[in-house]
């Protein structure tokens, strides 16, 4: 293939190639890309100290005891039945408390009281108890308060606690529906960290075009190289900077994972297998990152401000979320039209085939949707580039003069320059 065209520029895969390299060496030697390496410290550190804080409220939300207001004898009995129990079946059953009560006693009065930890209490005797609780309290612990009072009435009649068989246990390795569940967790996962990284790195490219547009450089470019050759070579210059950016987010995750002592054996294995599942996330990682950063560039590049791309955000945002929504609600459905629906539309096909090497031995259909996925990337680059071209540079080539012609000489020569030198 010629260098040039038949105009005398660039081909379309060398001006591609020039514009990368310039984004990618003017970001990765920039101050503010030290900046960008640090970024997802701070979200994981709060969503540490929030997970935290939450399981500690949850746990504090979670104490809750059942009072026992019955005879002196009945009480006793109820709680040692509940204590002989737990110790068969795990802390599972809220812990008795034995209530000072006397004639006048209203459960339901101190339970609407709303002071202390009770969410239940039981009275009358162990022939005929009766619970007081809330709706949800009801279902949840009529059977557990009934099968305590006939232990502790048996306990009580003198035929003593009940007599539980020992349970010969013999240990597998794993089991079918041990082995499903944890496919569907590491989909589940894998979607989720897919997710995040797009949405964390893709936004990144709604505000590529804003300065060039500001000062003019953007025609300058355009009268040098092919517009779709501008949005290829930006779009992958960013997707080179993520890759960075995942490398040694990466190397430190697994540092960080070897320094606790796990593994992945640890997890269940993916459809199919490790090596190939992380192979395959790499690359819908760059497809996905392509296809909505096709979009969110040819979105931002007609914002004509900083401030508008900021207001275009959290639609932008909002929009990934539904995706990411769509492909784990698909995900759920497996060989329906919902999963087929997600795996042939562009934005959430990455998404849904990942989740689906996860959970699926099947390779063959990897292949077919990474060639559609290219595809859809080559014609949203077009797509965003078309729309630019006229949108954008016919409105800017009317008010500019022929003081930019000099410059647009001066770069199509230096772009000239540089072909000559490489060739």
């Amino acid at each position: 293939m010629s260098v040039r065209d038949t105009a005398g520029r660039l081909s379309l895969w060398r001006a591609a190639y020039v514009v990368a390299r310039r984004d990618f060496t003017a970001i990765l030697l920039s101050r503010a890309f030290i900046f960008f390496l640090l970024g997802p410290l701070f979200p994981i550190a709060v969503a540490v100290l929030a997970g935290g804080a939450g399981a500690q409220v949850q746990s504090e939300a979670a104490a809750a005891n059942v009072g026992i207001a019955m005879s002196a004898e009945d009480s006793a009995a109820m709680i040692e039945a509940r204590d002989q129990l737990t110790r068969q079946v795990g802390n599972v059953i809220p812990a008795f408390v034995a209530l000072d009560h006397g004639p006048e006693f209203d459960p339901e009065e101190v339970l609407e009281g709303r002071e202390g930890r009770l969410a239940a209490i039981v009275t009358g005797t162990l022939a005929a108890p009766e619970l007081t609780a809330p709706p949800g309290n009801l279902a949840r612990w009529n059977g557990t308060v009934s099968l305590i009072a006939t232990n502790a009435a048996n306990s009580a009649s003198g035929a003593g606690p009940p007599a539980y068989p020992e349970v010969r246990n013999t240990s597998v390795t794993t089991s079918g529906a041990s082995e499903n569940r944890g496919r569907y967790q590491t989909a589940q996962g894998g979607q989720l960290l897919l997710f995040l990284l797009i949405m964390l790195l893709a936004s990144m490219v709604l505000s590529n075009l804003v300065e060039e547009k500001g000062n003019k450089i953007i025609e300058i470019l355009a009268a040098a190289v092919p517009m779709d050759a501008v949005f290829m070579g930006k779009l992958f210059a960013m997707l080179a900077i993520s890759l960075v950016g995942i490398v040694v987010w990466g190397s430190v995750g697994t540092a960080g994972l070897l320094m606790t002592g796990r593994s992945l054996s640890e997890f269940a294995n993916p459809g199919v297998g490790w090596p190939l599942f992380f192979t395959l996330g790499a690359i819908y990682f760059g497809m996905g990152y392509l296809l909505l950063g096709s979009v969110f560039l040819a979105v931002g590049s007609m914002a004509a401000t900083v401030r508008e791309v900021q207001t275009l955000a959290m639609p932008v945002t909002m929009a990934q979320v539904l995706v990411f929504f769509f492909a784990t609600i698909a995900m759920t459905q497996t060989g329906s039209a919902i999963e087929y629906a997600s795996i042939i539309f562009p934005l959430s096909s990455p998404f849904a085939m990942l989740a689906r090497a996860a959970v699926d031995e099947a390779v063959w259909p990897h292949v077919i949707a990474l060639a559609w996925q290219a595809v859809c990337v080559a014609l949203f680059i077009h797509a965003g580039a078309t729309l630019f071209r006229k949108r954008v540079m016919k409105a800017g080539s009317q008010g500019s003069g022929k003081s930019s012609r000099s410059l647009k000489m001066l770069l199509s020569g230096l772009f000239s320059a540089g072909s000559d030198k490489r060739a």
